[in-house]
């Protein structure tokens, strides 16, 4: 509970942060937020510097002024906040208290699980996670870093609707192995991407006869791969709004082993684990707005960007080898977002003898003790865990700086990115690239063409702000200064030390873009004095779009202090 309230007060929830007064006490600062006839106390350590804020809850959590009654469970700390809500808003503190026992439970079955599914981690694998190489032993990194907390969302453990059992039958952190289900639609209602081939691409793509359905159905009829909790029950609703209930036929027999990614939706093909699958899903993640279902119109922007950015790679020969993409061209959909399907294709150099971490991972536990890093520092930086990081900021910075240069940000959280090791030094490879933002006309003017007409009208945007915002929160905070403060947490190096690399490493790379794009980012990431911060709460749960005016729940920010500032002098 003690990161839930910090994101709420991050947040300015209810007024936490901008109606409260400081108070000290013996045992240190209590904010006062004062309430009808009374008032509620919110114990807070000062942090300086703080990742994204400049205060965090701390025991015991809440207190009524008036009694000294404490309140200390998920309910009844939100039943006291939303009892200072606007009434319109009350509905997403019964959420975001339901999201916090989810949490809780997901964690304790964490915990119970964490020995046995090491066990099989290293069964399979072996007994050293640096020497777990192959796009299968991938899926095993996979594992251990959704056993982690997210940077930012603080009940990511959860998942809306999911019992224990479907966390063990379906979710990453347990590396089970299951069987798709597949709903045979006519082709007349799909619309298939241009590089898309059910056959000649992806040979283990079934007929309708293969999943014991009519042969008749093979010539008329796509088998679309259908995750097993959409099929057991959202699916029949997609078919009846699409008014595809009397033509589409659902098989009953499973067909095609598959092991989850990091990403819940997406699937690995258990014999072709460089071949991926994301198959919407009816649940939530990261909020209750935040849907994993697939928007068809996301697909092609996703494939779209992808061939921007081989554009830009192809006039940037440095990043030849370094940076690498996953090939998502290929997808298929009947215009509803549970009836789709996108296949990735890893790239080539993901081959056998590379071992391809999510950056995600890094900071997971590994078996046998100790952070994933430090074990691949072990192997390939001779036990320096900051040389690794700095190389892999290094190579980041440079490439996300450089797209910024070209009017390019991406949403390329940890979890988009994976890191390879192996070869002559770090290899990055990028997925889902359809949530970018894109200054339309620089991009325009670099390039030498026009951008393609996205289908989500957000991409495209006529300033920098939208891609300062994007840049900062997700390849500065989330892929960079959260390794920085949770380094130094496990006492690898002071904080001032790693933030001081993080800073060095940015400022480096910003130097060699051109003017513009390079004052734009040391006057508003270098040397801010606040930096924008996501609200993800807030627009995941507690508010409705309506009121939080979030045009995209994922981009939807308030502020914090700039860590970065003044690091160099620390």
């Amino acid at each position: 509970m003690l990161n839930a309230l910090s994101a709420l007060l991050r947040e300015d929830a209810v007024g936490l942060r901008s109606r409260t007064t400081p108070v000290d006490r013996p045992d240190g600062t209590w904010l006062r937020l004062p309430t009808d006839g009374d008032a509620l106390l919110l114990p807070v350590r000062r942090t300086d510097p703080g990742f994204q804020h400049r205060a965090e809850a701390r025991l015991p959590l809440l207190r009524r002024e008036s009694d000294g009654t404490e309140l200390t469970g998920p309910d009844e700390v939100l039943s006291a906040l939303r009892a200072l809500a606007d009434p319109r808003d009350r509905p997403g503190f019964d959420a975001f208290a339901r999201e916090c026992h989810e949490a809780i439970a997901a964690a304790r079955l964490h915990q119970e699980t964490t020995g046995a599914v090491h066990r099989d981690l290293t069964a399979r694998y072996g007994a050293d996670p640096a020497r777990w190489s192959g796009p299968a032993a991938s899926l095993a990194f996979d594992a251990l870093a959704a056993r982690l907390d997210h940077p930012v969302y603080p009940t990511a453990r959860g998942r809306a609707g999911l019992t224990d059992g479907d966390l063990r039958a379906y979710a990453p952190e347990f590396h089970p192995r299951f069987r798709l289900r597949w709903l045979a639609l006519p082709r007349d209602a799909v619309t298939l991407s241009e590089t898309f081939d059910d056959q000649r691409a992806n040979p283990w793509w079934p007929k309708p006869s293969e999943v014991d359905l009519p042969v008749r159905l093979d010539a008329s009829h796509l088998a679309l791969p259908v995750h097993p909790l959409t099929a057991a029950g959202p699916v029949a609703g997609a078919l009846r709004t699409t008014g595809l209930a009397e033509r589409a036929v659902l098989a009953d027999r499973p067909h095609l082993d598959v092991v989850p990614t990091l990403s819940l939706r997406t699937v690995a093909l258990a014999d072709h684990p460089t071949v991926h699958l994301k198959l919407p899903l009816a649940t939530a993640t990261l909020g209750r707005l935040n849907r994993r279902t697939i928007k068809p119109g996301t697909l092609a922007d996703g494939a779209a960007v992808q061939r921007l950015l081989d554009a830009v790679v192809a006039r940037e020969p440095r990043f030849h080898g370094t940076v690498l993409h996953a090939d998502e061209t290929q997808y298929a959909h009947a215009d509803h977002e549970l009836l789709a399907a996108l296949v990735r294709h890893q790239p080539a150099e993901l081959d056998a003898t590379t071992t391809a971490v999510p950056l995600a991972a890094l900071l997971g536990r590994a078996p046998g003790g100790g952070l994933v890093i430090d074990r691949l520092a072990d192997r390939h930086h001779q036990g320096d865990a900051l040389a690794l990081l700095d190389a892999v900021l290094t190579l980041l910075f440079d490439w996300q700086t450089t797209l910024y240069g070209y009017g390019i940000a991406l949403e390329s959280h940890q979890q988009n990115i994976t890191l390879l090791l192996g070869g002559p030094g770090p290899r990055l490879v990028f997925k889902d690239d359809d949530g970018p933002r894109i200054h339309a006309g620089r991009a325009r003017a670099a390039l030498g063409a026009p951008l393609p007409d996205f289908a989500d009208r957000r991409i495209a945007v006529d300033d920098d702000r939208a891609l300062i915002d994007l840049f900062t929160t997700v390849t500065v905070h989330l892929c960079a200064g959260a390794y920085a403060f949770a380094l130094a947490r496990s006492g690898h190096a002071p904080l001032h030390t790693l933030l001081a690399l993080v800073r060095d490493r940015l400022a480096e790379a910003v130097a060699r873009l051109d003017a513009g794009p390079r004052a734009a980012l040391r006057t508003h990431v270098l040397d801010a004095a606040h930096l924008p911060v996501k609200a993800m709460v807030s627009a995941g749960t507690l508010l409705a779009k309506e009121r939080s005016g979030a045009l995209d729940i994922n981009k939807h920010y308030t502020t914090g202090p700039n860590y970065l500032r003044g690091s160099e002098q620390r």
